[in-house]
């Protein structure tokens, strides 16, 4: 499901309305961009100068007089107004690049911030095709278009008054052709704006076909499955390709049918101007000059043309990045940007200085190492006090109305220290109980409790620094070992990380990986096994203290060896943390303080290992089937 449909319908924006959008994003920078706007137009009003005095030039040669003060003249004019126009440009495209990378910030804060309901439905390349794509193109428009079409405009008004004080009739042929043009190139860009959007859309689904490939690659390899996906990778080019020639064909006809309209008026020019010097009623200089106007014509007629098609293309951008920006998110701690639903300019002129003032302008990453060994990322998780207690009251949950539920009615209590496991047999419900913990997801009803406190009643930043989380797939991020390890902490010394390293027994993977503890670790883990990620992930949890531990499965990918030394390391974690293990392996917990069994989204029994062999018949036949317990 894409952005769009997750943000719900959009309305259908009216071309002005369109416009409005797009000048939002300008907010905050239109000073600048006034700036460039007026050098750009003085470039283009020393360039309109010129005709002039090339007439005044021919009247003097024609008359016999000294022409040297006004071909100085002419060449100040040509050479101060290539420079000022060159000013101008950069100014503009200044203010290009820093819009683009304001409202990137904006789209980053708000794709993370997102409600990890909302992320699991749409595709990462859709929101990685709106962060590159639509921000590039709305820079297009919000500053090339914008200010050349204002440019265009002024110049275009200029040169025909110019032109109507040198000879009416010579205007009115050629108005007949600025008026057909323009009822030709608005028609036609209607279909740029449509064409343009299904092209987009098609970029989009391209970028997620192959994510989605890249994401399983061994496994498409393993499947023998690369010439199927191959198949719809190129059947997805030939549809982008064929919607951007379908743009690229209104954009040349656009263009084609302005030059034509230009050319003829030209001729026509040509034709009426040479009747009228002939017939004596009009100078040949003025004839000259008139042309030459004709000639600079042909450039703010171009941009018009083409800016008209690309506020078209900008507009369907701006709306793309809104839908993101309308995706719901998470509320954000108090020390971040404000949440936006809907971005104005004074919003994004905000953001950019509080990124500037967080970052700097060199674009540190979240990780920068200090020169004493430290690791200094950006939050400081603390430690609450006491191990947690954690409570499910009569929990009902769904993800979403259109599925069975997941859990109906689920209560129990995990008191605080010691190990509590979660057992039963796949589709149960057992992960989706970490998921409404970490607030990933909200209860349909009934309440989570820790500490005795609805979850929901919790900051998020808070309860989440009270948890350690290890995944059931263990993912671990492109980076070195220690960024991985350390993620989200803040003044992690040499010394704790040591620590860790040993509890999690990464020892092997120090020793192996180049570069030790600041090696690099490939895209999604790729160079290390499944044990390897798992034990990064369980690192990454001890390392935070957390007062309530999670773990999903968290050493369903080692071997016996270090299955064996983890489940001690987690048994003195046990002492002083609270520890949930959700287990397919019995092994891992049969030691637990207490065991809930969990079967078709309700909870079945509760008890030790040897109470539930004899009370619990699903429980008996789990461990019956991992030789935990004898047949009966």
């Amino acid at each position: 499901m894409s952005a769009s449909e997750l943000a719900g319908p959009a309305p259908r924006h009216r071309p002005h309305n369109r416009l409005r959008l797009i000048l939002w994003y300008t907010a905050g920078f239109r000073a600048r961009l006034a700036l460039g706007s007026v050098l750009t137009l003085a470039g283009t009003a020393l360039s309109l100068s010129q005709p002039i005095v090339a007439q005044r030039i021919l009247n003097r040669l024609a008359r016999h007089q000294p022409t040297g003060a006004l071909l100085l003249i002419l060449a100040g004019a040509v050479v101060l107004g290539t420079a000022v126009g060159g000013v101008g440009y950069f100014f503009v495209e200044s203010v290009g690049e820093s819009l683009v990378r304001t409202v990137r910030r904006l789209l980053v804060t708000r794709i993370l911030r997102m409600r990890p309901a909302v992320a699991d439905r749409i595709p990462p390349a859709d929101l990685l095709s709106r962060l590159v794509a639509d921000t590039t193109l709305l820079r297009q428009v919000t500053t090339q278009a914008m200010v050349a079409s204002v440019t265009a405009v002024l110049a275009l008004l200029g040169s025909l008054v110019l032109m109507g004080l040198i000879d009416y009739v010579l205007l009115a042929v050629t108005l007949s052709a600025v008026v057909t043009m323009s009822v030709s190139v608005r028609w036609a860009a209607a279909r740029i704006g449509a064409a343009t959007g299904k092209a987009q859309e098609a970029v989009a689904y391209l970028a997620m076909l192959l994510d989605r490939d890249l994401g399983a690659f061994q496994t498409v390899k393993a499947a023998g499955a690369e010439a199927h996906e191959i198949g719809l990778l190129t059947d997805a080019a030939d549809t982008a390709w064929r919607r951007g020639l379908r743009v690229a064909g209104w954009q040349a006809a656009s263009g084609a049918s302005a030059g034509l309209l230009m050319q003829t008026s030209f001729l026509a020019v040509l034709g009426v101007g040479g009747a009228r010097v002939a017939a004596g009623r009009l100078p040949l200089a003025d004839l000259i000059a008139y042309l030459l106007y004709m000639f600079f014509l042909t450039q703010p007629v171009t941009t018009l043309v083409g800016a008209w098609g690309q506020l078209k293309v900008g507009g369907a951008a701006a709306e793309r990045i809104q839908e993101v920006l309308r995706l719901a998110a998470e509320p954000e701690p108090a020390t971040a940007a404000a949440t936006v639903g809907t971005v104005d300019g004074r919003a994004l002129a905000a953001l950019a200085a509080r990124t500037r003032t967080r970052f700097g302008e060199r674009g540190h990453g979240p990780f920068p190492s200090g020169g004493n060994g430290t690791v200094r990322p950006r939050a400081d998780p603390g430690r609450a006090g006491l191990s947690a207690t954690v409570a499910f009251e009569h929990v009902v949950f769904g993800y979403r109305p259109d599925l069975p539920l997941v859990h109906q009615g689920v209560t129990f209590t995990v008191p605080p220290g010691g190990t509590t496991a979660v057992v039963g047999p796949s589709g149960a419900g057992k992960s989706s109980l970490f998921a409404l913990l970490e607030r990933f997801h909200e209860v349909t009803s009934g309440r989570v409790l820790l500490d005795g406190r609805d979850v929901r009643d919790w900051p998020l930043a808070e309860l989440r620094r009270a948890i350690g989380y290890v995944e059931q797939d263990s993912p671990v991020l492109a980076g070195t070992l220690r960024d991985n390890l350390t993620l989200g902490l803040s003044e992690v010394t040499d010394e704790r990380l040591w620590e860790v390293v040993a509890l999690a027994r990464l020892e092997d993977l120090v020793q192996t990986l180049p570069g030790g503890l600041d090696g690099w670790i490939g895209h999604r883990g790729g160079t290390l096994s499944g044990g390897q990620r798992q034990r990064i992930a369980i690192g990454r949890a001890f390392l935070r203290r957390p007062r309530l531990l999670l773990l999903d499965e968290a050493t369903s990918a080692l071997d016996a060896v270090n299955e064996a030394a983890l489940r001690t390391t987690l048994e003195t974690a046990a002492k002083t943390t609270t520890v949930i293990v959700v287990a397919h392996r019995l092994s891992t917990v049969v030691n637990a303080r207490q065991i809930v069994v969990l079967e078709a989204g309700r909870v079945r029994a509760v008890g030790t290992h040897s109470e539930l062999l004899d009370a619990d018949p699903t429980y008996r036949e789990l461990a019956t089937n991992q030789l935990l317990a004898a047949s009966p």
